[in-house]
Order: C-alpha cells, then sequence, then structure tokens
C-alpha cells in the first residue's frame, strides 16, 4: 500500500484510480495541477510577483511525490498569470542557500516550495532565507507555516494518515488491494502566517483571509 503518492496510473503502478488491478492500492498525494493552484495562490498574496522561483532537488524530484509532476502546470499557469518561471535547482544546503541569494538579488521575487523529501529536510533554512530576503513564498504543508512561512496549501496530513489505517484495516479484514478504488485527497487547508506577512510589507486581501482554514498570528 502506498501513501503520498503522485499521479500512481501515470508511474505505471496501478491499471487505474477505481480499479487497480493489482495487488497495490493507496492514498495519493496532490494531483499534477496543483503547481498552477500554488502559483495562483502566491500571485493573490503578493500581487507585484513578477519571477516566481521553483525550488527543487534534481536528484530526487522524480522519486515518489518529487516535485516534478508538478512542473508543467506551473509553468502553464506562470505564462497566463504574466509571471517569470525560474527553475532554482539545489542539490545541497550550500547550493540551496546561493541559489536563494542569487535569486534574491532581483526585484519583485516569490518562491514556490513543492512537496519534495529535499525540501522538507532543509524547511528551516529555506524558511529563515526566505524570510530573510523578503520573498512571498508558499509552502505545501503547514509545518513550514508555524515554523515561520508565510503561506502553505496542501492536504492534511493527519487526515491523509487516518485514511491510511482505514486502508490497513480493510485489508487485514481480506479486501483486495486490487480492488479498492486509490483515494485521492478530499481535505485541503490553506494556511498563512500574518506575522510573517506583517514582515514582508504584505497586506493580506480580505477574500483570502476568509478563505483560510488557519492565520496563525
Amino acid at each position: 500500500m502506498f501513501v503520498q503518492l503522485v499521479d500512481p496510473v501515470g508511474r505505471g503502478l496501478v491499471d487505474s484510480l477505481a480499479r487497480p488491478g493489482r495487488n497495490l492500492t493507496g492514498l495519493t498525494h496532490f494531483e499534477p495541477a496543483m503547481g498552477g493552484k500554488w502559483l495562483a495562490l502566491l500571485k493573490e498574496i503578493a500581487p507585484g510577483t513578477a519571477r516566481v522561483a521553483f525550488l527543487y532537488n534534481p536528484e530526487t524530484a522524480s522519486r515518489g511525490a518529487g516535485s516534478a509532476v508538478y512542473l508543467q502546470s506551473f509553468e502553464s499557469f506562470a505564462a497566463k498569470l504574466a509571471v517569470r518561471p525560474v527553475m532554482m535547482p539545489a542539490r545541497d544546503a550550500t547550493e540551496l542557500r546561493q541559489a536563494l541569494d542569487t535569486f534574491a538579488g532581483e526585484p519583485n521575487g516569490a518562491v514556490l516550495v513543492p512537496p519534495d523529501i529535499f525540501n522538507t529536510m532543509h524547511r528551516a533554512a529555506i524558511v529563515d532565507a526566505t524570510a530573510r530576503h523578503r520573498l512571498p513564498t508558499i509552502f505545501p504543508y503547514r509545518f513550514y507555516v508555524a515554523e515561520g512561512g508565510l503561506m502553505s496549501y496542501g492536504v492534511n496530513l493527519l487526515d491523509l494518515y487516518r485514511g491510511a489505517a482505514a486502508f490497513v484495516d480493510r485489508i487485514l479484514r481480506g479486501e483486495r488491494a486490487a480492488e479498492m478504488p486509490v483515494q485521492q485527497p478530499i481535505k485541503f487547508e490553506l494556511i498563512i502566517n500574518l506575522k510573517a506577512a506583517n514582515a514582508l510589507g504584505l497586506t493580506i486581501p480580505p477574500t483570502l483571509l476568509a478563505r483560510a482554514d488557519e492565520v496563525i498570528e
């Protein structure tokens, strides 16, 4: 059984979401179209954004829930929103710091941090650097915002793993994984950190605040 996997059909792990057809099923994470959703939210909270960096590790981007699957929707929405997409590869902490320092050298920049094990492991450095450079940044999980990040939009991880436990229970009771539909995420949460927004000089639109599931002050 898998959890936090993107596009299991495209990866050849199951025949379809409705009928996996193999001895494997589970819960997906984000849809590839989320790249555009993150970008749209970032542009909404920081309308002056003209460049957006897509932060990723080339060595992990194509694995499991890696960030590469979001690139197409990210680039497509960038064109619609008149935003210049900037690929920001980083393989270690040194490259990460240098990449953010270089990107911050030009005005009107913002950063998109997609879900990836590399980004999660280096979240403290990312949050600190984007705050220091005054770069509006959107993250995939609440814990980034709880640690000082500006905004996150993504699946509720607790709800996701509760669902995984239910899958395990059904399998142990005799259901066949091949006949159990893959479950797509149904609960997403938008988290905004007002303190971070104030530090960046951003005024959060009331409509965006009203849609937020949680506002951290």
